[in-house]
């Protein structure tokens, strides 16, 4: 009998993460960086990983500046603060090098706010993904990290 794609994945060595949809057909994760949890929207699509400013403190990150412009989620040409070497755990997976663009996220939390769905400390995107070689069960709402 073939394994079925969660047998496949945990017997290849990956960590399986339950997905929360939302209200806005967003996956939402939760995430701890520098040894504080979070709430975070999924984002396929944002290119790098996502921290609101207001989360600095929350986080323990260190901004320094940046010259790149955030743009998404109906906003544009945003001022962005960078933050390096940071350690982030998603279920079992754990990564200590990830940078973390920093920007305004209130545009995005009032958006959720306005369906009824909880705000959010940032997004995991891409870059995450990528690190973590990605595998996201639509259908079943998990996704696989690997160790």
């Amino acid at each position: 009998m073939q394994p079925n794609l969660q047998e496949f994945l945990l017997q290849k060595g990956y960590a399986k993460v339950k997905l929360h949809l939302t209200k806005t057909n967003h996956f939402e994760i939760k995430a701890s960086i520098n040894g504080e949890k979070g709430l975070f929207i999924l984002d396929t699509g944002a290119s790098n990983s996502c921290v609101g400013f207001e989360a600095v403190n929350t986080f323990n990150l260190t901004a320094e500046d940046s010259i790149i412009k955030a743009a998404g989620a109906g906003a544009t040409n945003m001022d962005t603060k960078m933050s390096k070497r940071n350690k982030i755990k998603i279920g079992k997976w754990t990564n200590n090098k990830v940078v973390l663009v920093l920007f305004n996220l209130t545009h995005v939390n009032t958006a959720l706010k306005n369906h009824n769905s909880q705000p959010v400390d940032g997004i995991i995107g891409a870059d995450i993904l990528k690190k973590g070689k990605a595998v996201i069960d639509y259908e079943k709402k998990y996704l696989y990290l690997k160790l």
